[in-house]
């Protein structure tokens, strides 16, 4: 289980599946076809020339107008060094050099050796859309771009599959993530993925990706676990029944 810094995940399931945090904690299940120990090697581009730490500052500007990435990679005596972000460069002095301003640099990398998940998350942390990619030597082999890598994981089941999203609450000490794909499979759904999606207050909020099944089933079997259910549903007798037995308590109030 790791952090993912509010970036793409957050962006990505607010617009998909209407999720308002999804900023803290992501795990994936089951990912079925898609595996969890994928290389990146695949996607590595070589298309970009390593800067080097001698290299003016206008230089620089200029590259950037020539490119969409947020950052480049710079080198010195073929060992990478760090990365410099456009934002910087834009505001430095044209005539000095990159060394004048190697504070700046930002170490991220990958390995080709990295999973795509590991990867995602080094984005997210970042805040790019270019990561650098190394040799066991620290030298530089190539980059990956931030679109590739999230193509890998909107095209995987958890996303792309057949099925409903739901999102459940329970103490944080309480909950585990076996419990939750139980409950689920025992009650004929599959799981394909889950995330946590907020965490307030002791309590986490769970959101789940399951396959198709009788929907009202798996959210009733949730309840009888203690599970708050958030997500609203039309398959949802529970909510049906309640606003049945209110409107039946308003009606003999009214009498």
């Amino acid at each position: 289980m790791f952090t993912l810094n509010f970036v793409i995940f957050q962006a990505y399931f607010k617009q998909k599946y209407k999720v308002e945090d999804a900023q803290n904690y992501f795990i994936l299940i089951n990912l079925q076809k898609i595996e969890i120990a994928m290389s990146i090697q695949p996607y590595v581009i070589n298309d970009i020339k390593i800067c080097n730490v001698g290299e003016k500052i206008q230089d620089i500007q200029e590259l950037f107008n020539q490119l969409t990435y947020s950052h480049v990679p710079v080198e010195r005596d073929g060992i990478y060094l760090g990365s410099i972000s456009e934002n910087d460069v834009r505001c430095f002095d044209p005539e000095k050099t990159i060394e004048e301003y190697q504070y700046s640099l930002e170490g991220f990398y990958v390995r080709e050796d990295d999973n795509w998940l590991e990867v995602l998350k080094i984005f997210a942390q970042n805040q790019t859309n270019l990561l650098p990619v190394l040799d066991e030597d620290n030298r530089y082999t190539g980059y990956v771009e931030l679109h590739d890598i999230m193509n890998i994981f909107t095209e995987s089941p958890f996303l792309n599959g057949p099925g409903g999203i739901l999102i459940v609450e329970k103490g944080y000490k309480d909950y585990s993530f076996s419990e939750i794909s139980q409950i689920a499979e025992s009650n004929g759904a599959h799981v394909y993925g889950a995330f946590i999606s907020k965490m307030e207050n002791d309590v986490a909020q769970v959101t789940l990706k399951i396959g198709q099944a009788s929907l009202n089933t798996v959210l009733q079997a949730f309840r009888r676990y203690g599970y708050n259910v958030i997500s609203h549903h039309q398959e949802d007798t529970f909510n049906s029944n309640l606003q049945d037995r209110s409107k039946y308590l308003d009606k003999y109030l009214n009498v």
